[in-house]
């Protein structure tokens, strides 16, 4: 009938045991502060990700000689 272990009857329970506990009001501040954090962890996620890629460029910029080519140390870092 439902797919996997929970089925679709399991999540309405659920979700009906979830409205008399919390009621109507409390779950939808639940849901909204659910969503919130998981927008901030995506945007924490991805700032953290574009973190690196400045500090290898940063460093190739600072560690490149005066005729244009960059040390050895500064190319093996980056591979």
């Amino acid at each position: 009938m439902g797919v996997g272990v929970i089925e679709p009857w399991h999540l309405v329970l659920i979700l009906i045991i979830a409205l008399v506990i919390f009621g109507p009001g409390k779950l939808g501040d639940i849901g909204s502060s659910l969503g919130r954090g998981i927008r901030e962890f995506k945007t924490s996620m991805t700032i953290d990700e574009e973190k690196p890629k400045e500090k290898a460029a940063a460093e190739t910029t600072a560690n490149a000689k005066a005729d244009g080519t960059v040390s050895k140390e500064v190319s093996e870092k980056a591979s």
